[in-house]
C-alpha cells in the first residue's frame, strides 16, 4: 500500500511556478558593467555628475533619493543633492533648475516627483534642458519617443527599465499582445511606446477600460502600472503568460511578529497565485524598482557622453 501511495505522489504532476525575474541581481549586473564605463570616462572627461532636486521632506521621497545615491556612488558617480524646504516658491525652485542647466559640469538633473501642491509640476520639468533630463520626461523626448525615426536623448527610466527585464529574461516581444494596464505620463503611455517601438501589439487600459479582465487574458505581456494592489487576478492571466508588475503598494502586514500598524509593499498583480499560470513575472519589491534607478545611472552616463561629444563638434567648427 506504501510504495502505491509513493508511486501516486510521483505521478501528480508538480506545481508549475513562473520564473521570477530578479531585477536586484540583473540591474546588478548592469551596474558592474556600467561601473567601468564610468572610469573610462573619467579618465578622459572627468566627473560624471547628476544633480537631484528634493524638496520638501516626504520620508518615501527621501527614500528614493537615498536609492538613488547610493546606487550612483556604487558605479562612481557624482551625486549632488539639493535639499529645498517645502515652502520654496515656484519661481525659486525654476531658478535652481536654470543655475544647473547653465553648469557644464552638471550632466543630469532630476526633479524627484512629487512636488508640493502650490507647484505646477509640468512648468518645472519642461524647464530641464533637454541635454540633461536624464528622467526623460521632457515634452520633446516623449514626442520623440512617439515618432518613428526620431530618438529621444533620454527615455523614461521605469518604462526603460520593463524593456531590459523583458530583453534581460529573453522574452520575445516582436509579435507579442501586450496589455499595459495605467496610462500615466511616467509609466503607461512611455512603456506602451517601447513596446509599439518592439514590434509588439498593444493595448492600454485603464479606469474607464471595460472588461479588463477578457482582454489581460489574451496578452502575452502585462505590465502593471495602476496603483491598486494586487488588482491582476490569476483568473485574468493566460497560461505562459509574462509579468512585469510596475506597482508598489502599502498595505497592512499580516505578520504577528510585527508591530501593530506595520506596513508591507506588495504590487498591481496578486503574486503568489499569479506566479502559478505565468511563465516569468517580476517581484515587488526586487523587481521593476532596482532596474529602474539602473536606468537614471545609464541615463545620465548617455548624457555626459553626449554633452563631451556636442563640446568636440562645437571645438571643430
Amino acid at each position: 500500500r506504501e510504495s502505491m501511495e509513493v508511486a501516486a505522489k510521483e505521478q501528480q504532476p508538480e506545481e508549475k511556478k513562473a520564473e521570477r525575474i530578479d531585477g536586484k541581481v540583473l540591474s546588478q549586473q548592469i551596474k558592474d558593467g556600467l561601473k567601468i564605463e564610468v572610469d573610462e570616462f573619467k579618465s578622459k572627461h572627468g566627473d560624471v555628475a547628476l544633480s537631484v532636486i528634493l524638496v520638501g521632506d516626504r520620508p518615501d521621497s527621501a527614500a528614493y533619493v537615498k536609492g538613488k545615491q547610493k546606487a550612483a556612488e556604487e558605479v562612481g558617480i557624482k551625486f549632488d543633492l539639493i535639499a529645498i524646504p517645502a515652502t520654496v516658491t515656484q519661481e525659486d525652485l525654476i531658478a535652481n533648475v536654470r543655475r544647473l542647466n547653465a553648469d557644464p559640469k552638471v550632466h543630469g538633473i532630476l526633479v524627484q516627483l512629487p512636488l508640493p501642491s502650490h507647484i505646477t509640476e509640468n512648468v518645472v520639468l519642461d524647464e530641464i534642458s533637454l541635454a540633461k533630463d536624464v528622467d526623460g520626461f521632457h515634452p520633446l523626448n516623449i514626442g520623440c519617443l512617439a515618432m518613428k525615426g526620431r530618438e529621444p536623448t533620454s527615455v523614461p527610466c521605469t518604462p526603460r527599465a520593463c524593456m531590459e527585464l523583458l530583453r534581460l529574461s529573453g522574452t520575445k516581444v516582436e509579435g507579442a499582445k501586450a496589455v499595459v494596464l495605467g496610462r500615466s505620463n511616467i509609466v503607461g503611455i512611455p512603456v506602451a511606446l517601447l513596446l509599439i517601438e518592439a514590434n509588439a501589439t498593444v493595448t492600454v487600459c485603464h479606469s474607464r477600460t471595460k472588461n479588463i479582465d477578457a482582454i489581460c487574458r489574451e496578452a502575452d505581456i502585462i505590465v502593471a502600472a495602476i496603483g491598486q494592489p494586487r488588482f491582476v487576478k490569476k483568473e485574468w492571466v493566460k497560461e505562459g503568460a509574462v509579468i512585469i508588475d510596475v506597482g508598489i503598494n502599502s498595505i497592512p502586514s499580516t505578520n504577528p511578529n510585527r508591530p501593530a500598524g506595520a506596513t508591507r509593499l506588495v504590487g498591481d498583480v496578486d503574486f503568489v497565485p499569479v506566479s502559478k499560470v505565468a511563465s516569468k513575472i517580476t517581484p515587488v519589491p526586487g523587481g521593476v524598482g532596482p532596474m529602474t534607478v539602473t536606468m537614471l545611472l545609464r541615463s545620465t552616463l548617455d548624457c555626459a557622453k553626449r554633452s563631451v561629444q556636442n563640446q568636440s563638434a562645437t571645438e571643430k567648427h
